[in-house]
């Protein structure tokens, strides 16, 4: 056979150099955020029942734009559009689950383009983003419509569902209110959160259960994704059961939150229990590419976004900071991936003998 013939025959000595890692795994970034979407379901359905007709149309859009969007640009780069990842799906959801029901459309719809194209795109795609998408196209948003993004209404719905109220929610877009963290930034107790959302006229011993309560299950104004801890946890449960998240950021993150809270002479309990700071600690501090590497990294991103949270709830002019708590620390991220490098292949050190008695 001449040498010059295309299909010769390897010798059977030979080998592949390739570079790593040469461990492969049948858990690919498409069955991750499909885990994502079936953990988000819960959270998303109790949005649609408590708020309404609103909050199924700013998902859809969301959704929707998020898809085209990347799609679009894709195709204009002259780039193949991944849409079997579903990396795009999920950032328009989790965008839609953090705004207001009341956000006009077209509005969610921009943020979601921003997310899409600017936060990841504009940086090389999926893996190569700096910043959380969904937490970018939020603060673009809260940035350029601040009045929108802090105009919150009470459910049209409720948990138990009222059938008569949730009907009406496709006529208008429910009633004007405020959100558990806005009540405290005006100085208000937490058995007023519990008077605000339920009616009820109890005394602050006597309403603070009723109010964690009302915490726990959701049932008050807020984001669409974002009010509903009992989904939230059954989420985080399934994420770390499928091994699609990683515990140590969100321990860390909602155990900062309740010390710090405490710290600065605000309730603990209710600190973590309303607002964002639990679905950050779930769904935003858990992402792969802007989060940390190493075991190490992941405490102190979730423990800094907790603390930054905290300080801007006590201090700034907005009564949540997850967004930007979450946005400074993955600025840090590669500074802590170079602090505490994961190392691949090192032999720890035997320990040292003991000197034989003499």
């Amino acid at each position: 056979m001449s040498d010059n013939t295309p299909n010769q025959i390897q010798p059977s000595n030979s080998f592949l150099l390739a570079s790593s890692p040469h461990i492969s795994s049948p858990v690919n970034s498409r069955r991750l955020m499909a885990n994502m979407l079936m953990a988000l379901s819960p959270v998303s359905i109790f949005g649609i029942v408590i708020f309404g007709v609103p909050a199924l149309l700013n998902i859809i859009v969301s959704v929707a734009a998020a898809v085209l969007s990347e799609f679009l640009f894709r195709k204009i780069t002259g780039q193949s559009f991944r849409a079997g990842d579903l990396s795009a799906g999920v950032s328009g959801l989790l965008l839609a689950l953090i705004v207001p029901p009341s956000t006009p459309l077209w509005m969610t719809a921009l943020g979601a383009i921003f997310a899409v194209i600017v936060a990841k795109e504009f940086f090389g795609g999926l893996g190569a983003n700096v910043f959380n998408p969904a937490l970018a196209g939020r603060a673009f948003l809260l940035m350029s419509f601040p009045a929108a993004l802090t105009t919150w209404h009470n459910p049209t719905g409720g948990f138990p569902l009222r059938v008569d109220s949730l009907s009406a929610a496709s006529a208008v877009d429910g009633i004007s209110g405020v959100t558990p963290l806005g009540i405290l930034k005006a100085g208000g107790t937490t058995a007023e959160i519990g008077r605000a959302f339920q009616g009820w006229n109890l005394s602050a011993a006597e309403g603070y259960r009723d109010t964690i309560g009302t915490l726990f299950i959701g049932n008050h104004a807020g984001s669409i994704g974002e009010s509903s801890i009992l989904c939230i946890a059954a989420a985080l449960i399934f994420l770390i059961l499928t091994k699609t998240i990683d515990w140590r950021a969100p321990l860390a993150m909602l155990v900062t939150g309740f010390i710090a809270s405490f710290c600065f002479g605000m309730d603990p309990l209710v600190g973590i229990l309303s607002g964002g700071l639990a679905f950050g600690a779930v769904f935003m501090v858990t992402d792969y590419v802007t989060a940390p590497l190493t075991a190490r990294g992941k405490f102190i991103f979730g423990a800094g976004a907790g603390l930054i949270t905290i300080l801007i709830r006590k201090w700034g002019s907005y009564p949540e900071g997850v967004t930007y708590g979450i946005l400074i620390m993955n600025i840090l991220t590669p500074f802590l991936n170079r602090l505490l490098p994961r190392k691949y292949g090192s032999v720890p050190k035997p320990k040292a003998k003991a000197k034989e008695a003499v």
